[in-house]
This record gives C-alpha cells, structure tokens and sequence, in this order.
C-alpha cells in the first residue's frame, strides 16, 4: 500500500516506493489484469496551503488480448504521474487534481495510482502490427497459415460480374 502521512510531508519531501500486486483488491474490474506488479517509485511533498504534488514513475505489464487473432499479450506500461492533492475543496483545480479529506493525517495514493493506471491501459491491443487475424467463416488464425475456406464473392457484385463476363465475350 502507498501511504504518507501529511504531517510529514509539511517538514519536507517524502520518499514512496510500492507495489500493487496483480490480484490486488484495488485493480478489481479493470479491463486488462496486470501480468506482472506495478512497481511505483516517488516524490510526495507539499505544495503549499492545503496542496500537495507527487511526482511519481510506475512500471508493469498488463495481460491482454490482441484484438485480431485473441492470442496472449503481455504489454509493457511505463506511468509518468505529476498529481496535485488538494486538501477539502469541493471541486479540483483541473486534471491530475485529486481531493484529501479535510482532518486527513494520512494519505493513501491507491485510488489515485489506480484511476491513472485504467487511464493509461492501451484501448486495443495487437500482437504485432501485421497481425492478419482470425478467418471470417472459420476462425483459423490466419497468422499460423492460410484456411482452407473457399473465397466467397458478395452476391450484391453479381450484376457487374455478369456484365463484365458479356463483355469479355463479345470481343
């Protein structure tokens, strides 16, 4: 868990280092699960009246799947965080502003590493960039060979086949 007592980050900055496991209650129903822990290392200290800013560097893997062909991803993610906490206002001051209770002696960075993690995951995943998929008909992954569907024409090309069939034979 990454807890800092605000008390302390008053006299001065803070040193945080964590890890977030895989199956940790705080990642429970994000899209991708994580394959590896997230490691996060930082800074917390106070940024005047009521305010406070972490700048923090986080590492994992998320587990996923390639949206063409389904198969296994591990898929690398570096997190940059530059959050700014501020301390019993109703409405945060813009993005990366999050909010601390008022009488709050303690702080934990969880719910905030976790909304800039699921902000951060990839929204579509692939293999590998010439990832040629599944097989419409089949589902063969069309990465490990060719199908043995027979290519089927669109019946709606039908009048322009014909047409063009006619033609061939008059010359």
């Amino acid at each position: 868990m990454l807890r800092v007592s605000l008390s302390e980050a008053h006299a001065g900055a803070v040193e945080t280092t964590g890890e977030i496991a895989p199956d940790d209650p705080l990642l429970a129903g994000a899209e991708w699960p994580l394959a590896r822990p997230l490691r996060v290392r930082g800074r917390f200290s106070s940024a005047g009246e009521g305010k406070f800013f972490w700048r923090a560097h986080g590492e994992t893997a998320l587990s996923a799947e390639c949206r063409r062909c389904l198969a296994g991803v591990e898929v690398p993610l570096s997190l940059d965080l530059s959050l700014v906490f501020a301390v019993g206002t109703d409405t945060p001051e813009g993005e990366g502003c999050y909010l601390i209770q008022a009488r709050s002696q303690e702080l934990d960075l969880g719910p905030a590493l976790r909304e800039e993690l699921l902000l951060a995951t990839p929204r579509y995943v692939e293999c590998r960039p010439d990832c040629k998929g599944l097989c419409p008909r089949c589902g063969a992954n069309l990465n490990e060979g060719p199908c043995d569907c027979r290519a089927e024409s669109d019946p709606r090309w039908g009048a322009l086949r014909q047409l063009t069939q006619t033609d061939s034979r008059k010359d």
